[in-house]
């Protein structure tokens, strides 16, 4: 790991996305959403990076057959079929986002819609998401203070909605649902403002104000939190923004903190960088912070990334002293015991 003199600053995000996918490989999980509406839910995931595919359907009614028209007869509920890549979208954020867009603690009604069939749910098809929905949706209350009406369910009986609903506000722009959809471009957990550029050496050390706003790279070996393996959260020094989870955390042996992949798909941005003779991804902050480089030679297992990130950048927060700010932050730390 070099410091880098020179980088070019495309910001097309299926530019950088595109730098990221070439590298790694990709994995296929599955969870089942029930939101009201399924038109806007899809729409709404449709925009998240890590999502694969996605269609409509109708979920844990009594049948085994239905219609859009039966759907009060027989109990099925308008739910999303949303196939993802674990190893680029954590569970815990689809479901963070997911409870954004709803009303979690409303029976029976989303938006306008009345019914049986527009109730909320989670409805799972193997015992890790139904753990970590399970934790998830507790964490979810406590923070909230009261227990929400989402119902968490094995997956029964989906049936396939008529073609005329798959992607249905891609083809009708127009119409309506209770889902705002510019929420899947809002940051889920942005921390602080930056400061003012004349406080920011202020706030730094030496070689962190070096490798964040120089574009610099400490010596390997030279941080603590290579070998810090404790259960929490690795923040930005500037912000506090949650940039990675322990849970994605790894001994690569090259002298730096590496992660599997970022804690949310909002907080890194991947910049060719072509300095030194060298051709590899730059991993940077919203907040335009430099932080490392991502390479491909990571765990297979895992989607094969390696996100070699200086610790100088990185605080740590520890489970117990997540609490008070970073409460929220628990499901994407959470490991399901199997």
């Amino acid at each position: 790991m070099e410091q880098a003199s020179a980088y070019t600053a495309d910001q097309n995000q299926e530019h950088q996305r595109a730098l990221l996918s070439a590298s790694g490989l990709t994995s296929k999980a599955e969870i089942y959403l029930a939101g009201g509406c399924f038109w806007g839910v899809e729409a709404y995931f449709k925009q998240i990076y890590g999502v694969l595919e996605t269609e409509v359907g109708y979920a844990n009614g009594e049948t085994l057959k239905t219609s859009y028209e039966e759907l009060k007869l027989t109990g099925h509920a308008e739910t999303l079929k949303l196939v993802y890549d674990p190893h680029k979208l954590h569970l815990a954020e689809i479901l963070e986002r997911y409870y954004r867009i709803v009303d979690p603690f409303s029976h029976n009604v989303q938006g306008n819609d009345y019914g049986t069939q527009y109730r909320t749910g989670i409805f799972y098809t193997d015992e890790r998401s139904k753990l970590l929905a399970e934790f998830s949706l507790a964490n979810f209350a406590q923070i909230q203070g009261r227990e929400p009406a989402i119902l968490l369910q094995p997956l029964a009986n989906f049936i396939l909605a008529e073609g005329y609903h798959q992607d249905y506000l891609d083809k009708n722009p127009g119409g309506y649902c209770h889902v705002n959809l510019s929420k899947a471009q809002d940051p889920l957990f942005p921390g602080k403002p930056l400061p003012a550029d004349k406080d920011v050496a202020k706030e730094l050390s030496e070689i962190a104000y070096k490798v964040m706003r120089q574009h610099g790279t400490e010596a390997p070996y030279s941080s603590p939190l290579d070998q810090q393996f404790t259960e929490g959260i690795y923040v930005e020094q500037l912000t506090g923004r949650p940039l990675f989870s322990s849970r994605d955390k790894y001994d690569a042996g090259c002298g730096w903190p590496s992660f599997t992949m970022p804690i949310t798909t909002d907080v890194a941005l991947y910049y060719r960088d072509l300095s030194f003779g060298y051709d590899r991804v730059e991993v940077r902050t919203p907040s335009d912070n430099h932080l490392g480089h991502v390479f491909s030679d990571g765990p297979r297992e895992a989607g094969a990334l390696r996100y070699c990130i200086n610790g100088a950048a990185l605080r740590f927060i520890p489970w117990e002293e997540m609490e008070m700010d970073y409460a929220a932050l628990k499901p994407f730390v959470f490991e399901p015991r199997l």
